[in-house]
């Protein structure tokens, strides 16, 4: 896979989908600035894996909720690389519960990490990629932000809201040649799924048409792509990687 651009920043990529996403950007050549807020030791560890396959890792701690943090931490990247080429918007959280229980603090949290978080760092990367007329960003977000869930009106609203913002913002840059796009999993096997009852596992299974869960590896590899000079004429899009489970 080709890219003109040589760095990338990565919002949540001490663990998850975000780890994953750095290693595969950092085999194909980018450096890695791996962000966090709490745990720097995972984020080391991340850090060391990459370096020993070969790759160009960084770590930068930074509260992508906050704007003066994500600010500081591309001017940070800037002032180290001499340009800001990629910015994958990674880092969300959840706090499932049904509608009628839960509080405004779930709702809002979620909101404020998933969609605000994502939002400062479109707007960020923007003032940065406008100078130097080219840049891509790529939002992760979820199936749930396209067919709603029980129990995650906070979750699918943050990734609802996340999409649309994309395709705005899409339309705002590409004339400075900036691209945005977003990646919607669906069901992906992580650590969390992986804790998830046999049955019920088995139960989700059925309903998606490749009957499986999906790999990080295989949301990392379309996050790759939209970043890379392969989806040159590709922005405001929305790649789903479901298994087929909602199109």
């Amino acid at each position: 896979m080709k890219f003109s651009g040589s760095n990338v920043l990565i919002t949540g990529a001490s663990r998850g989908i975000g780890k994953e996403i750095a290693k595969t950007l950092a085999n194909f050549g980018l450096k890695v600035w791996i962000n966090y807020r709490n745990g720097i030791d995972a984020a080391e560890l991340v850090k060391e894996e990459i370096e020993k396959n070969g790759g160009s890792a960084a770590i930068i701690k930074a509260d992508v909720t906050s704007e003066k943090e994500f600010n500081e931490a591309i001017k940070t990247i800037v002032d180290s690389d001499g340009q800001f080429s990629y910015l994958v918007n990674n880092a969300g959280i959840t706090k499932d519960k049904l509608s009628l229980r839960m509080s405004m603090e779930d709702f809002t949290s979620v909101l404020n990490t998933n969609l605000t978080s994502t939002f400062i760092g479109c707007k960020a990367a923007l003032k940065v990629m406008r100078k130097q007329r080219f840049g891509s960003i790529v939002n992760i977000s979820s199936i749930v932000g396209e067919m709603g869930n029980p129990g995650q009106v906070n979750y699918a609203a943050s990734k609802g809201g996340v999409n649309a913002m994309t395709k705005s913002f899409a339309k705002e840059a590409a004339s400075r040649g900036i691209r945005y796009n977003a990646v919607t999993p669906g069901f992906i096997q992580t650590q969390m799924t992986d804790e998830l009852n046999s049955n019920i596992k088995e139960e989700y299974e059925k309903n998606i048409p490749l009957l499986r869960f999906g790999q990080s590896s295989e949301v990392a590899n379309a996050v790759a792509f939209l970043l890379s000079d392969y989806s040159s004429y590709i922005t405001g899009e929305i790649l789903k990687v479901n298994g087929g489970l909602y199109v």
